[in-house]
């Protein structure tokens, strides 16, 4: 069976991709499925699309990717099915889409957050009003099979299309392993966070938080995916993200953190950096929010923490509990093993795409689960 995958970024360079398309892809090339990974970027727009200006030489690429997504229409015929991650084009109405579905190709649509809310890009704010927020419905709408990342876009999809799978963001625990030693390098704990420049702004929540933590224990905060986070009186350690470091980055964390805002778009996340730190044995404190409160069990296999006075309190003892830190990494990893692989999930992407392809497609798919996940029907977006 012959995949063809529509991908906005470049091949390992977007968390989304990597966690899910590309890990799936990995995992069943060679067993009947053959992909063709076909991203919107080339090398020239990636390396320029999230630096602020620059607008001319941005559009005159896009222009040039737009060009090569119809250069892929009339090879439609050699594919069997068509596995899209969020979308094909970065700007613009679903028009490549809807071109390949009228020409009779079966089209599996993959989305791992609340794509449907309009943002502003930060390095981008001119470019952002041609994102065309409202192609959501419509890709949901056109595709043979829905794959959503979390029960909160499972019922925003479904809402639109009967036939949606609950496919969570997973990890290769192949690849993630647990760190040793368990031990601080130098005694002093290293409280860690992993995003983007355009997250760190969910980092920002807990600035009063670890300032106040600072003052009753001591510590270090490594942020993962920006070049500085100055804190006044916190040390803090920051650095771009890297694909060839990361699993060694965050085998450097004693404590992981997932702050979120409780709003919209942060109740579509589905978690990543929660999931990365447990599959390295890092004991993981995060907001209530969303997704958060499924894959932590609080208490157990981390810590959730709703209030300033609550992210102190826990990540105190934390601190100063090393044992519970390793009680609580090995819970976080089974959780990974036993809900959240990749190698659990991919057999299950696998049979949605051989259905799909071959005109089977069942409705509400994935509202049942693997052995060790738990079964739920999605409730609809507030």
């Amino acid at each position: 069976m012959k995949v063809l995958v529509l991908a906005p970024s470049l091949y390992d360079t977007s968390p989304g991709q990597r966690f899910r398309i590309e890990l799936w892809a990995r995992r069943l090339e060679g067993q009947g499925l053959d992909f063709t990974f076909a991203p919107f970027e080339d090398e020239a727009l990636h390396q320029i699309l999230y630096q602020r200006g620059r607008l001319i030489r941005k559009a005159s690429l896009m222009a040039a990717a737009f060009g090569r997504r119809l250069a892929l229409l009339p090879r439609a015929r050699h594919f069997d099915v068509a596995l899209l991650f969020r979308e094909a084009c970065l700007l613009g109405p679903p028009l490549i889409e809807s071109l390949l579905v009228r020409q009779g190709l079966p089209l599996v649509f993959d989305f791992d957050d609340a794509i449907w809310v309009p943002y502003v890009s930060p390095a981008n704010q001119y470019l952002s009003y041609l994102k065309c927020f409202w192609k959501t419905p419509r890709l949901c709408r056109i595709s043979r099979h829905i794959l959503a990342g979390n029960p909160y876009l499972a019922a925003y999809a479904h809402s639109f299309n009967p036939r949606v799978s609950i496919i969570p963001t997973t990890i290769d625990t192949d690849i993630y392993q647990v760190r040793s030693p368990a031990a601080p390098r130098d005694g002093v704990v290293t409280v860690g966070w992993t995003g983007s420049y355009s997250t760190v702004q969910h980092l920002d929540i807990l600035r009063p938080a670890l300032q106040a933590l600072r003052r009753r224990a001591p510590f270090r905060l490594m942020v993962l995916g920006t070049s500085s986070y100055p804190l006044e009186g916190v040390e803090v350690s920051a650095r771009p993200w890297q694909a060839q470091s990361e699993v060694t980055d965050l085998q450097q964390f004693d404590i992981g953190i997932m702050p979120l805002p409780d709003d919209e778009w942060s109740r579509g996340k589905c978690g990543l950096k929660l999931l990365q730190c447990m599959a390295v044995g890092v004991p993981v404190i995060g907001s209530p929010v969303g997704v958060n409160g499924d894959i932590i069990q609080d208490g157990v296999n981390g810590f959730l923490a709703a209030s300033d006075d609550e992210w102190v309190d826990k990540l105190s003892l934390l601190i100063a509990d090393p044992e519970l830190r390793r009680e609580m990494g090995r819970a976080g990893r089974r959780t990974v093993e036993e809900r959240y692989s990749g190698q659990l999930w991919a057999p299950r992407v696998r049979e949605v795409l051989e259905e799909v392809a071959s005109g089977r497609s069942r409705l509400d798919h994935g509202f049942s689960s693997p052995q060790g996940m738990p079964a739920a029907r999605p409730r609809a977006p507030a």
